[in-house]
This record gives structure tokens, C-alpha cells and sequence, in this order.
């Protein structure tokens, strides 16, 4: 890696932002950047210097693995309060390399349907396939956060989802998916924000959901619901890493590194010639 991609990092994030045991949410600044000495000039420049090498470890995944029943892929899950930047994570981060590698899920409220299956019935077809960077903008998780702050389900079947989850991780580790879980973390004021400057701005509006501040009242016990996610599913084949999320740029350049770091222990490999290249060349000339 080149001094330029690292030149404002100091150490590492990835077991900065780990929510290991003994961890709290509410240690958490949301303004920090840790890690990282730089600015929001630095972060940018070095998101976009880290861009080739993602890239590069991106298509090497696809190509040597998308074809197979089973081998390597990594699932990035995002779990945060409405407008900490899912968005452009998706758009800033994973945007940036080759679209037909990755596969975005998106899970809203449950249907009907959905609902007279177990909660994870609909998260099992969205797993990415081998080879691919798969992508939940919300997750599983919604089920033990909303379920538990709403009472939608009592303590005992939060328990349940609790271990049917970490069985559930489990399973995807142990058939080569690399999961990144990662919680958004940004203070009720940054939110304020955020939502005000859809209410000035006609061309967020479309953005903007009434039901958002009725959310906000609820800051607190969402707090503690995902505290409780922290204790109960971090675990070391799945850590939960929870991003300071009131500077964008930083977010994003963290979560990049943290795709990073997947890809380069898979460390993927161009995926050698099933033909014979010198018989093809010659096809090829005379053709």
C-alpha cells in the first residue's frame, strides 16, 4: 500500500470501532475519527487514492469465485437511525467498483407474507453468492431493534432471534462469507439536522418521512436496544463495528478500510486459463 492511502491514518480502525466485550454505546463520541488524524479534505483524497486497490480486489473476487456453488463473498450489513448515511455508503463506498459484483437488499416493514415465515426467510435468498460484496441497507436486525423498542415481540422471543441470528452468522462464516455488520452511529442533534435541511430543500423532500420524528422520541431506547445487539451478536466470527457517523467523510473512508481489510485476507487471485492460450491465439490471428 503506498504512503499516500495511509498518509492520515494512525492506526488501524477496524479494532478501534469493534464493539468488543466490555463495550458502550455511549462511550461513543459521534464526532469522532478514530484512527485518523485528517481532515474532511485528507478523508476525501484518501478515499478516492484507496479506490484502485478496492476496486482491483473487487473484480479478482468476481472473477475467480461468481461462477461456483460455494467459495468466498462478504456481506457489509448497515444498521443505523434514519439519515446517518446508509445512503451514501452505498453510493460513495461500494459504488465505486463493478456494479455486477455487488447485490444491494433494501428490507422495509415485513409483508404479510413475510410475516407468517420466521424472521429470517426473507433475509436467507438476499445472502450474496460466491464472489460477490453483498449489501443490506437494514437487516435481520430490524427484527430485535424495532421489535424490542415497540414491544412487537417479548423478551423471551427477542432471545430467540438473538440466538437464531448468531446460528444464522454462524452458518454464512462457515460457508465463506466475510460479514461486516456495522452501526451507523450519529447524535439525535447531527440527525436534527440532517432532517431540517430536507424540510429546506425541495429536492429532499422526497426524503423526508413524518415518521422519522416520531422515531426521534424514541432515541433512547433505541440506544439500549442496540446496546443489547452489541452484547448479545458480537461475535468474533461476526463483530459488530460501530462507525462515528456525524462526519461523512469519515464514515465512509472507514468503512472503505473495512472492506479493505476483508478483501485482503480473502486475497482473491485472477483465476488461471480452462483453454489453451496458444491455440487460441492462433485461432484468433486467423480468424
Amino acid at each position: 500500500m503506498s504512503e499516500k492511502t495511509t498518509q492520515s491514518w494512525t492506526d488501524d480502525p477496524q479494532p478501534l470501532l469493534r464493539a468488543g466485550e466490555g463495550f458502550r454505546l455511549d462511550d461513543v463520541d459521534p464526532k469522532s475519527t478514530p484512527g485518523y488524524d485528517g481532515n474532511k479534505k485528507s478523508g476525501r483524497q484518501d478515499l478516492k487514492t484507496s479506490v484502485p486497490e478496492l476496486a482491483d480486489l473487487q473484480e479478482r473476487l468476481f472473477a475467480a469465485h461468481h461462477d461456483e456453488e460455494s467459495g468466498p463473498a462478504v456481506l457489509l450489513v448497515l444498521q443505523a437511525m434514519d439519515t446517518a448515511g446508509k445512503g451514501g455508503i452505498v453510493r460513495h463506498v461500494v459504488g465505486s467498483v463493478d456494479p455486477q459484483g455487488v447485490e444491494l437488499a433494501s428490507f422495509k416493514a415485513p409483508t404479510k407474507k413475510e410475516l407468517a415465515h420466521d424472521f429470517l426467510w426473507r433475509i436467507r435468498p438476499r445472502v450474496p453468492g460466491p464472489g460477490m460484496i453483498g449489501v443490506f441497507d437494514r437487516s435481520h436486525y430490524e427484527d430485535v431493534l424495532i421489535a424490542k423498542v415497540r414491544g412487537l415481540a417479548d423478551g423471551k422471543e427477542i432471545g430467540r432471534r438473538y440466538k437464531a441470528i448468531n446460528a444464522f452468522e454462524a452458518e454464512l462464516a462457515e460457508a465463506g462469507v466475510r460479514i461486516i455488520k456495522v452501526m451507523l452511529h450519529i447524535s439525535p442533534d447531527e440527525q436534527k439536522d440532517r432532517l431540517m435541511e430536507r424540510l429546506d430543500r425541495p429536492d429532499k423532500y422526497w426524503k423526508y418521512n413524518p415518521s422519522d420524528v416520531d422515531e426521534r422520541l424514541l432515541w433512547p431506547d433505541y440506544m439500549k436496544a442496540y446496546q443489547a445487539v452489541f452484547e448479545a451478536t458480537s461475535t468474533e466470527i461476526a463483530p459488530w463495528y460501530v462507525v462515528p457517523g456525524n462526519r461523512k467523510w469519515y464514515a465512509r473512508l472507514a468503512i472503505q478500510r473495512l472492506l479493505l481489510n476483508a478483501l485482503r485476507t480473502i486475497d482473491p487471485q485472477w483465476p488461471g486459463a480452462d483453454f489453451d492460450i496458444e491455440i487460441e491465439r492462433e485461432r484468433l490471428a486467423e480468424s
